[in-house]
């Protein structure tokens, strides 16, 4: 008797947990999902209206769903900013950010979250220890100038522009804001924990090698985080001018609104809001990227519930072919349906993330606007995409990491080098087995003065991270190519790898190289160097 009641029990428990995953699933429909984005690209373009000469960014990846036009991108993780896991990483410094907020007079950055927050911690604590940190290091940077002869030499003066001494500078460090400002939501606790790793974290900037000198000829004010969601009341006719303020203004948008979901109906469809539903677009997006999203957007919205995975599968199918036929990379949409036929069918896609948002125009970027190479100053070394290698000029020869061959001209073969590589999550050793090949292949063509372009899906990642294997083994610590003799002749560190890295970033801004690949690097970069000590 004990023993069916213990299994009507389990039986009951089994029940009530298939019914709620299928609640949710049909809470977090496709359609919802998109509808839910669209009502909150609403609000954000209301509030870019309120500011409409400050450039729009999109925090990556989430964030790029919420507008169809973004001047620019960045990258800054919510877990670089959770509790007991605070840190200021050297390897996502999105330098090219406060040039163009120094350039624009600050920037409004679009981010959101799922879970329930008003704030991702991306915004809530990651920003905002990034623009302290900025600030202090270029508070020393200016300090550092205070005595000395070569204010023109360092860029903060010109003939053009009024002449900036010494006197200067000190007024100018008297109004510099180094505090740490967070939102009122994060503890006193909390913000003590985060102002005793300031110094530090400092620290580690200035001996990074970042060029902190071009941030202080750039930036006239300090960074300051603003927060800006749905809840946040704006007196319209009260708006500041951003430039009135005595700060470079980091407007952070967060923008969806916090809550469970909420069911939301109009004149022909009805719908529930999912807050935060361009968040971990692989569990719903069926292979649609947020450029097709907006390319689509009315039919999509105006589809209903009933047809839009129909439709959605068509548009990507149609923009599969589309690329398909231009010789672009276009692999098939493997779609996961789920078991219950209520469920929601869930999709794992390879499809190319695109980012078609227009670059930051900024002094220190040299990129090819035409062909989105990204040139590393004078090394004759390029990164980009597949998509894009055999279409760039100026190049002589290809180093191509991606699993999918390009087409290259029959007398072109010999400067192609195919070395298809996979990312840590899907291969811990890929990179690493093929590094040796694609140094070799680098010094080879490099010294004979050849221009070598590096490339791989995205040209964001796997390629990046080649390119810091090669800058690292092949050029000296001046920059220039002297085939590995200045690599034989030292020891690599992780500091050493950070500032390359961080050379690397200056250029090519959305690079974004995942941890478990530069650790491939790194292994691969200390083996070949205690091998030249043997």
């Amino acid at each position: 008797m004990e023993e069916n009641s213990e299994e009507l029990r389990t039986t009951t428990r089994d029940s009530i947990y298939r019914a709620a995953r299928s609640i949710k699933r049909r809470d977090n429909s496709l359609y919802n999902a998109l509808r839910s984005i669209y009502q909150d690209s609403i609000f954000v373009h209301e509030i870019s209206q309120l500011w409409p000469k400050l450039p729009l960014l999109a925090n990556l990846r989430c964030g790029l769903w919420y507008s169809p036009r973004f001047d620019a991108t960045c990258y800054f993780k919510s877990t670089d900013g959770h509790t007991n896991n605070l840190s200021f990483n050297t390897s996502r410094l999105n330098l090219h950010l406060p040039l163009l907020a120094g350039e624009k007079g600050g920037c409004i950055i679009v981010d959101s979250t799922r879970k329930g927050k008003r704030f991702p911690d991306s915004m809530s604590k990651t920003i905002p220890i990034w623009s302290c940190v900025l600030n202090r290091s270029i508070f020393n940077h200016l300090k550092s100038l205070c005595n000395t002869d070569h204010l023109i030499d360092a860029g903060l003066a010109s003939d053009d522009d009024h002449d900036i001494d010494g006197d200067n500078i000190r007024q100018l460090l008297d109004k510099w804001d180094c505090s740490l400002h967070l939102p009122l939501w994060v503890s006193n606790t909390e913000k003590a924990s985060i102002e005793a790793r300031l110094d530090e974290w400092t620290r580690q900037l200035d001996e990074s090698g970042a060029d902190i000198a071009s941030l202080a000829s750039c930036l006239k004010k300090p960074l300051r985080p603003l927060w800006v969601s749905q809840k946040t009341v704006i007196w319209l006719n009260e708006v500041p001018e951003h430039d009135s303020w005595d700060f470079t203004p980091l407007i952070l948008v967060s923008a969806s609104a916090s809550g469970e979901l909420l069911h939301r109906t109009n004149s022909e469809l009805s719908w529930n809001y999912i807050p935060g539903a361009g968040d971990d677009e692989e569990s719903w997006a069926r292979g649609l990227s947020p450029n097709v999203f907006w390319t689509h957007v009315d039919d999509l919205i105006h589809s209903g519930p009933d047809l839009c995975n129909q439709k959605v599968a068509e548009i990507v199918e149609n923009d599969r072919v589309y690329r398909a036929q231009r010789g672009q990379e276009a692999p098939q949409v493997v779609v996961k349906c789920s078991k219950s036929n209520g469920g929601v069918n869930h999709a794992k896609s390879d499809e190319i993330f695109s980012l078609s948002t227009p670059k930051p125009k900024v002094g220190m970027m040299n990129v090819d606007e035409e062909s989105l190479v990204s040139w590393f100053a004078t090394t004759n070394l390029a990164v980009g995409t597949s998509q894009v290698a055999g279409k760039a000029s100026s190049i002589d020869c290809i180093l191509n990491c991606d699993q999918i061959p390009i087409s290259v001209p029959l007398s072109y073969v010999e400067e192609h080098l195919h070395l298809p590589m996979k990312g840590s999550k899907f291969d811990r050793f890929s990179i690493s087995r093929n590094l040796r090949s694609a140094v070799n292949f680098a010094r080879l063509k490099m010294s004979l003065g050849k221009k070598l372009l590096v490339c791989c899906q995205d040209g964001e990642d796997i390629s990046v991270c080649v390119c810091l294997a090669i800058l690292v083994s092949l050029f000296n610590e001046e920059g220039a190519f002297d085939g590995g003799i200045y690599f034989e002749e030292k020891s690599i560190t992780k500091m050493e790898m950070r500032r390359m890295l961080i050379f690397i970033c200056k250029y090519a801004v959305n690079a974004r190289p995942s941890r478990g690949n530069l650790k491939q690097v790194f292994g691969f970069l200390s083996s070949q160097s205690e091998n030249s000590d043997y």
